[in-house]
C-alpha cells in the first residue's frame, strides 16, 4: 500500500511540476507574465524548486540503496572474478604454447614452495632445470617427484618406433639412452644436495603406456601429448592453473595413478636399482 501511494504521489508531483513549467513558458511567450506582480515569478520558481526537493525526499531511500550497491560493488575484485569465470569456462586452461615454454616453467620452479612433479618418458631438457630444482629442494624444501618410463619396458620400444621414420635419422632419439641420461643427471643432483635434503627428491620408473607428459609446479601444469615423430616438448602445450579445475583434477589423477604403479629408483646406484625393477 505504501509503495503504491508513493508511486502515484511521485507521478502527480512530477506531472504538476511539468505542467507549471510548460504553463510559465507559454505565458512568457504571450507576455501574460508582464501583468503579474513583480514577485510572482520568484514564487513560481520557488514552487518548482520545492517540488523537486519533495521528489528527492521521496527518492531518498532508493538513493541510499543505490549507494549501498555501489559500496558493495567497490569491494568486489572484478579481475579475480573474471579469472575465475575464465578458468571455469576453459576447465583451467589459461594459455596454449606452440612448444614447451622453458622460461615459463623455470619461472614456475623458482616460485614453487610445495611440490614439483614431472611425468615424462624421459626429460630431454632436464639440464636446463637442474639448478632451479636444486634451489627448490635445498633452499625452499620443496618436494620434487619425477616419473620416467622404465628403459626396459616394451613401451620404450614402441615410443622409439613412433619417433622414427618421420624424421631425419641423424635427429632420431633413443628412448633408453634418453632415460639413462636423465637418471644420471638426477643422480648428480641428488648427490649435490645435503644428506638431509635428499629425501625430497624422489624418482620412480613406470611400465605403462603414458597418455600425457606433465610438468607441474604447485598449481601450475604444462601438459602435452606423445605424437608420432615428435618429442613431447616440441608439441603443443596446455598451460593449466589450479588443481581444483576440471583439467587440473584429471591431470592430477593421472599423475597419482602412475606414481602408485611406479617403482622407486635408488639414486645412490640408479643402474642397479633400475635393473632390479625390471
Amino acid at each position: 500500500m505504501g509503495s503504491s501511494f508513493r508511486y502515484w504521489a511521485e507521478r502527480i508531483v512530477l506531472g504538476l511540476t511539468a505542467a507549471v513549467g510548460i504553463a510559465v513558458t507559454l505565458a512568457d511567450q504571450v507576455d501574460w507574465l508582464d501583468g503579474l506582480a513583480a514577485d510572482t515569478v520568484p514564487k513560481l520558481t520557488l514552487l518548482i524548486l520545492s517540488t523537486v526537493t519533495l521528489f528527492l525526499l521521496f527518492e531518498i531511500d532508493r538513493l541510499k540503496a543505490l549507494d549501498n550497491i555501489n559500496t558493495q560493488l567497490s569491494k568486489l575484485d572484478i579481475d579475480a572474478l573474471a579469472r575465475d569465470l575464465k578458468r571455469d569456462h576453459y576447465g583451467g586452461v589459461v594459455r596454449v604454447h606452440r612448444r614447451f615454454p622453458e622460461e615459463t616453467f623455470e619461472g614456475f620452479l623458482h616460485g614453487a614452495d610445495r611440490e614439483v612433479t614431472i611425468l615424462q618418458t624421459w626429460i630431454p631438457n632436464v639440464h636446463r632445470f637442474e639448478s632451479a630444482l636444486k634451489q627448490a629442494i635445498a633452499d625452499r624444501r620443496v618436494r620434487v617427484r619425477v616419473l620416467l618410463l622404465h628403459p626396459s619396458s616394451p613401451v620404450a620400444d614402441l615410443r622409439n618406433e613412433a619417433l622414427r621414420g618421420l624424421r631425419d635419422p641423424a635427429l632420431e632419439e633413443d628412448v633408453q639412452a634418453g632415460v639413462a641420461r636423465c637418471l644420471s643427471t638426477l643422480a648428480s643432483l641428488f648427490q649435490s644436495v645435503r644428506d638431509g635434503d635428499r629425501a625430497r627428491l624422489q624418482v620412480r620408473v613406470y611400465q605403462a603406456l603414458p597418455s600425457i607428459a606433465v610438468y607441474k609446479a604447485d598449481e601450475h601444469y604444462l601438459v602435452s601429448s606423445f605424437l608420432h615423430g615428435r618429442l613431447a616438448i616440441d608439441s603443443t602445450q596446455l598451460e593449466i592453473e589450479g588443481g581444483g579445475t576440471v583439467m587440473g583434477r584429471e591431470i592430477q589423477q593421472e599423475l597419482d595413478t602412475l606414481w602408485r604403479i611406479g617403482h622407486d629408483v635408488d639414486l645412490d646406484d640408479w643402474r642397479r636399482s633400475v635393473d632390479t625393477n625390471q
